[in-house]
């Protein structure tokens, strides 16, 4: 298992802007890390100057303590025992399955190249089609001899440029399993760049969120949903409900009521005005008593596995979300009440969601 380490890592191209901003990244032996970022934040440099395609600006790039890039210092693409699945596979269309997996391992006799190839297709599912062309194959299974192609080689690190996109939905949750399950069986370090969501944060042992050539943040799915490093991240990374609250002494009074704060060290000693980050799926309707914030129903948006109901409150300068599970006997204009479960995160200092350029700016990216 080998470590990836991304130090001041810079690049600019000519007469352009930076693209990469002295970006930092450590991903762990044998880890899968997700970068997510919107469109142009520099996803894709990043990969590239890790595989040796494109030279970094300044900065530098190691493997295992071995520096890839760096000052005075340029390992060619082909030595950097990296591996690389692409968008849609990219495989040699004139060569066969097992011979698509086994290019380039001419060190090796014909009978290992054979034995390798086989390994590998039992490996990705797809055992006794080594004989087929890329062309007999459905997308998920070129994807699947991509993979095995990339770890044939016996890589430290496989690069993966949002390999699921030509995918029909229905075919990407499985795939995604079984590359995963691929990865923890050869214990090879992986990066995987997206900007699906549900991907990283369902797939990844940890996420970095990039935001303008730097990272946001970094940290397991969980800590990037439940406990977002700035407002930025929050409105990026899932649906965030942005409120006014004043905290003290680890509450936080907001519109939709009082509600216990994370106990991470921002804001632990929390005190005055901000902005308390909750998730739809926290809020939840009921009677519109005494113990509930009440509220009106202004839309109701059906998604299949749930329903989420867009409430308007007092105090609050939009509709917030709420998701419930299975159909909702309520419609537009319906009272209903409002009661938080969980815990909250808080932005000290913030100013309210309706005038948070960031989230704005977050929320805008994530729809391109």
């Amino acid at each position: 298992m080998t470590e990836l380490r991304v130090r001041g890592l810079t690049k600019t191209y000519r007469r352009g802007e930076p693209v990469l901003r002295g970006l930092d990244l450590n991903v762990a032996g044998g880890e899968l890390t997700a970068v997510l970022g919107p469109s142009g934040c520099g996803k894709t440099t990043l990969l590239r100057i890790i595989a040796g395609f494109v030279e970094p600006t300044g900065g530098t790039v190691a493997v295992g303590g071995r520096v890839l890039s760096g000052p005075g210092v340029r390992i060619r693409p082909e030595r950097r025992a990296i591996g690389i699945v692409a968008q849609e596979g990219a495989l040699f269309p004139h060569l066969s399955v097992a011979r698509n997996i086994t290019f380039g391992l001419t060190a090796l006799a014909r009978p290992d190249r054979r034995a390798r190839a086989g390994e590998l297709l039992e490996l990705v599912g797809l055992a006794g089609l080594d004989a087929r062309m890329p062309h007999e194959l459905s997308g998920g299974q070129q994807q699947r001899v991509a993979l095995a192609r990339a770890l044939a080689p016996r890589p430290s690190v496989v690069l993966f440029d949002e390999p699921f996109n030509a995918l029909d939905s229905s075919l990407r949750g499985g795939l995604r399993d079984d590359v995963r399950a691929a990865l923890r069986a050869t214990g090879a370090t992986a990066v995987l760049v997206t900007h699906d969501q549900q991907e990283a944060l369902s797939v990844a042992d940890r996420v970095a969120v990039l935001r303008e050539g730097r990272v946001e943040q970094h940290g397991t799915p969980e800590e990037v949903y439940r406990q977002p490093a700035s407002m930025w991240v929050a409105g990026f990374v899932g649906d965030a409900v942005l409120v006014p609250a004043s905290a003290a002494g680890g509450i936080a009074h907001t519109p939709l009521g009082r509600v216990p704060l994370t106990t991470d060290a921002r804001t632990t000693d929390a005190d005055g005005d901000g902005t308390a980050l909750l998730r739809p799926e926290q809020l939840r309707l009921g009677a519109a008593d005494a113990s509930a914030t009440r509220g009106t129903v202004t839309d109701i948006r059906f998604h299949g596995h749930d329903t989420v109901a867009l409430i308007s409150v007092g105090g609050l300068p939009r509709a917030v979300a709420v998701r419930h599970a299975g159909p909702l006997a309520l419609r537009p204009g319906d009272s209903t009440g409002l009661t938080i479960t969980g815990t909250a995160t808080f932005y000290p200092d913030a100013p309210p969601p309706s005038s948070d350029a960031a989230t704005a700016e977050a929320r805008a990216q994530r729809v391109r």
